[in-house]
């Protein structure tokens, strides 16, 4: 039997939890992130999340949620450098949406702005790129609602 990788939603949440935390709900990186997809205070008081560390980190609910919260945020941010630059390589980077998304929860949807105006990469305090999380997290068909 050939197993076909599956490039929906799910595979993407699974993929991005695996790069940033090894799906595990409940760590705290050397820099403070929090749970499954390492996210950071300011970010979820951005969001609207007013919670203790502790249920944040004790509810894979609320951090599924929180992700879905962010990926339609960054989605909004972002519509007119998806919707001008999908399916075309540009500064040397195959362009898609999920991988645009995926670089924006690494780096912030301004980063990737800039990124998309002048070029300049950035990293995380670990020196993950922006622009591998691009490539690494492309391709996938995302579930996000359009407002």
């Amino acid at each position: 039997t050939v197993l076909l990788e599956s490039k929906d939603h799910s595979a993407f949440l699974e993929a991005v939890g695996l790069k940033e935390s090894g799906n595990n709900y409940d760590i705290v990186n050397t820099y403070g992130y929090l749970g499954k997809y390492q996210f950071g205070y300011s970010t979820l008081k951005g969001l609207g999340y007013r919670l203790s560390r502790e249920e944040f980190l004790n509810s894979p609910y609320i951090q599924e949620a929180a992700m879905q919260k962010l990926l339609e945020h960054n989605r909004k941010k972002l519509t007119k450098y998806i919707d001008r630059h999908s399916n075309t390589t540009f500064n040397g980077v195959f362009i898609t949406e999920s991988g645009v998304l995926a670089a924006a929860h690494l780096a912030g949807a301004g980063n990737v702005r800039k990124w998309f105006r002048n070029g300049k990469d950035t990293q995380d305090g670990y020196g993950t790129s922006m622009t591998y999380y691009m490539s690494k997290f492309q391709g996938y068909n995302l579930d996000l609602t359009q407002e």
